[in-house]
């Protein structure tokens, strides 16, 4: 299964790799290998994750970095609807939907 970005969470995504890159070189590559780890699951196993908001958005959260995937199966395609920092408030990307 593929996935796509909701486009906001698509510049959250890109913002917080030029910020981990910006703090120290390599650490934006991490990030972006985290996040592609945390997909390959999400695609695979979509009904693992936990429901968010019922009856369809669910969650993963990253290991070493405080984010949160929010997402949900479209079309037979998984669509990240926010990259979630867990330090923002924890429901601001309803409007999203």
């Amino acid at each position: 299964m593929n996935y796509a970005f909701h486009p906001a969470a698509e510049s959250e995504h890109l913002e917080s790799i030029a910020y981990y890159e910006s703090v120290n070189p390599g650490l934006g590559a991490a990030y972006l290998l985290e996040f592609e780890r945390k997909i390959v699951t999400v695609c695979e196993f979509p009904y693992r994750c936990p429901i968010e908001k019922p009856p369809d958005i669910r969650r993963i959260r990253m290991d070493r970095f405080p984010f949160t995937l929010l997402f949900r199966e479209s079309s037979g395609i998984m669509q990240v609807l926010a990259v979630a920092h867990h330090r923002r408030s924890p429901s601001y990307w309803l409007e999203r939907l």
